[in-house]
């Protein structure tokens, strides 16, 4: 395996990460201002992902900081192609963020609906647009010969992008609710496994859509397919594992099937990292996008050292906030604007 070759194992596994990771956050933010009838059921929901949700961003931040040192041609042309998409991406991920640090900074019903709003939209917002955007790396964006992007905004809605997009979405809301189930008690645990259960069934027939529209506009080697296989696996096995109230296995399945969705879309991919739809010889591929030996072999070096000890750490983080989250008992009669802490 070359180096260049390796770094595109090294981006799709930081990709994939990010989603596994980061995509049950996304789920909790959706849902949270569904499941909680009240603020102090909210606040549960939202400090079973408050210890871990910044360090789970983190996988975005590397992964594009990788596609930038490690294949600078397929950065430029992408993050140029989707400017203004990435604008949105980062106001999503802007608010979002805030909203977990303003919403309880003042008591007020307003206030606090307002930004439980901003989370919801936010976290649905982020998967959403990301989706696309891997996704056109597959359906094609107008590249030129010079690997500029020669199209506009409305270039980037490929009807494949935003199957993504909403595959991408979906699987994070019901990666969310089996994350609930695993992190919480009581009422918000039971709602959670509802939607759950009834999520589990649209989830997988996107996933199945996903699937032969992927393999139907793929040109990868064979091999790329059995990738394929993971994405349906994983949404069958959340549909029986709900159903049958297994939380530790349906967060498993939903993992395997969010995971498999974005390793299968870079597997399909290569050994291609953007296509064009204005020429096949316009593709960027691996070899053509690629850094030098000397940086690539440096890059790896640092990431031999330290991906374990981010590893280490997250998986330290994990194992400290184990502990399930519950209503207080007596939270039962609140009424939803008094601000107890949860």
């Amino acid at each position: 395996m070359t180096l260049q070759i390796l770094w595109f194992v090294i981006i799709a596994v930081l990709w994939t990460g990010f989603f596994v990771l980061e995509g049950f956050d996304f789920g909790v933010g959706m849902l949270h201002n569904f499941l909680g009838r009240n603020d102090i059921e909210r606040r549960v929901a939202i400090n079973a992902i408050g210890p871990v949700w910044d360090g789970n961003e983190v996988w975005l931040i590397v992964g594009g900081a990788g596609i930038f040192a490690a294949f600078p041609s397929w950065y430029a042309t992408w993050f140029s192609a989707g400017y203004l998409a990435l604008l949105l991406v980062l106001v999503a991920l802007i608010i979002r963020g805030v909203s977990f640090e303003y919403r309880g900074k003042v008591d007020g019903n307003r206030w606090r609906a307002t930004w439980t709003w901003t989370l919801t939209l936010g976290s649905a917002l982020v998967p959403l647009l990301l989706g696309v955007a891997l996704g056109d790396l597959l359906a094609g964006l107008p590249i030129d010969a010079n690997e500029e992007f020669t199209g506009n905004f409305w270039s980037l809605l490929t009807p494949y992008g935003l199957l993504v997009g909403l595959t991408l979405m979906g699987l994070c809301k019901v990666h969310g609710a089996t994350f609930l189930g695993l992190k919480t008690e009581g009422v918000v645990r039971e709602r959670a496994a509802s939607v759950a259960r009834v999520g589990a069934w649209p989830v997988l027939v996107i996933v199945i859509v996903f699937v032969v529209w992927t393999q139907a506009i793929s040109d990868a080697p064979g091999w790329a397919t059995v990738f394929l296989a993971l994405p349906v696996l994983g949404a069958l096995g959340t549909v029986v594992f709900a159903r049958r109230g297994q939380e530790g296995r349906a967060f498993a399945a939903t993992a395997i099937a969010i995971g498999g969705t974005v390793a299968s879309l870079f597997a399909n991919l290569y050994p291609n990292v953007m296509v064009s739809s204005t020429s096949a010889a316009n593709n960027l591929t691996v070899a053509n996008t690629a850094s030098g030996d000397y940086a690539l072999k440096v890059m790896t070096v640092v990431a031999l050292v330290l991906f374990p000890v981010v590893l280490l750490y997250q998986g330290w983080s994990y194992w400290v906030f184990r502990a399930r989250i519950s209503v207080p008992s007596s939270a039962a009669d609140v009424s939803s604007h008094e601000s107890t802490p949860a």
